[in-house]
């Protein structure tokens, strides 16, 4: 029988602050405290070599999401993503109710830099979602 593992999702990124800070609003989550021994972030990215520098972390603060790792790299965003997260904001909702609620959640997330994409409506396999992309361009879905 299978184990039951923890994961991340780790976030290639220009800025993994304001990446990081990005997904802690939109999902809700926390960044952690600097290590031990260390007032900020920023003192503790100084002990670390340059492309390990300005990493980020964010998690669910009730412990059952995911934890995001947030990672600069060199190169930019240039194709769809391969992997992206859903956001589950219409559980449960169908019709004009669910659409309204996805609507809602989009006019909060634009003031925090996302862009909004194509509305995808219901059909007779899936309820409606909406694509959107966050302040690098990774595209996410308001389900």
């Amino acid at each position: 029988m299978a184990t039951i593992k923890q994961f991340q999702v780790t976030f290639d990124c220009a800025e993994p602050r304001r990446v990081a800070d990005f997904w802690c609003e939109v999902l809700g989550y926390v960044l952690p405290s600097p290590p031990e021994g260390f007032a900020t972030w920023a003192d503790y990215d100084r002990t670390l070599p340059p492309e390990q520098q300005e990493s980020a972390v964010c998690s669910d603060p009730t412990g059952v999401g995911p934890r995001l790792y947030f990672q600069r790299v060199p190169e930019g965003k240039v194709v769809k993503n391969r992997v992206h997260l859903d956001v589950r904001v219409g559980t449960g909702l169908v019709g004009e109710e669910r659409l309204a609620a996805l609507e809602a959640e989009c006019a909060r997330l634009i003031p925090l830099g996302a862009v909004r994409g194509l509305l995808l409506l219901a059909d007779d396999d899936n309820e409606s979602c909406l694509n959107m992309q966050d302040v690098e361009g990774n595209e996410f879905c308001l389900d």
